[in-house]
């Protein structure tokens, strides 16, 4: 593997490691959280304000490592020397990428509630604007289209937008039951999203091929599953 290659997979590596495994703690911490709400006074009086600190994590790193996937897919699409748009464009795309960060960082410490649905959609539409770019590669951009439906990145999109939801939302959800119900209900939408990414990550992790592979691959036509014939070296 080249240096391009592990690039490529810090995504990954990153969601195996630490996103996931959060994704369990939260989860049994608001589980915890539910059950001691309803009156089981065994469980630690620290399980919901865990919960809260917690979830703020994951949502806050769902969205950085989302960033690291784009900017891996864009940056190794292509050499450099050959990037389209050159210089105007990379300065433009690191100027999105900046203010996505801006954003988060921002919305992690608003208080007010016209901040913090501010902060929300400029996060959400600067992930969407880096995942518009023509070097990250999706299955269908046609919701119409079965494929759509079983896209890594749109699963992505919109678990990233429930995340910031969770966490833009908080402090309606710790104070207002009907908000709990719906942040609970977008959960479990997140639950499903995430157990997809985990499958369709790996699928694509199989079709992603290495640096040194790509002249060739590329050549192959996906759609026939055929590819041309491989040189043989000449008879010594």
């Amino acid at each position: 593997m080249q240096g391009v290659d592990w690039l490529t997979i810090v995504h990954p590596a990153l969601a195996v490691v630490l996103i996931y495994p959060l994704i369990g703690m939260v989860v049994r911490l608001g589980v915890l959280a539910r059950q001691r709400r309803l009156g089981d006074h065994k469980i630690a009086v620290t399980s919901g304000s865990e919960h809260t600190d917690l979830g703020r994590w994951l949502s806050a790193g769902v969205v950085i490592i989302v960033l690291i996937a784009l900017v891996a897919a864009i940056v190794t699409h292509q050499p450099l020397s050959a990037f389209t748009g050159g210089v105007p464009r990379g300065l433009l795309l690191l100027l999105v990428l900046l203010g996505t960060i801006v954003s988060l960082a921002a919305l992690w410490h608003a208080t007010s509630k016209a901040m913090r649905l501010l902060f929300a959609l400029l996060t959400w539409v600067g992930v969407i604007s880096l995942g518009a770019q023509p070097e990250v590669w999706r299955l269908s951009d046609n919701p119409l289209d079965p494929q759509f439906w079983q896209s890594h990145y749109w699963a992505g999109v919109a678990v990233t937008g429930l995340m910031l939801f969770s966490l833009g939302a908080r402090p309606e959800i710790l104070r207002q039951l009907r908000w709990r119900r719906v942040h609970v209900a977008a959960n479990l939408l997140a639950a499903v999203l995430f157990t997809i990414q985990g499958i369709t990550g790996t699928r694509d992790l199989l079709e992603i091929p290495l640096g040194w592979q790509k002249p060739t691959l590329y050549q192959c036509d996906w759609s026939a599953m055929t590819c041309p014939p491989l040189a043989t070296k000449a008879a010594p």
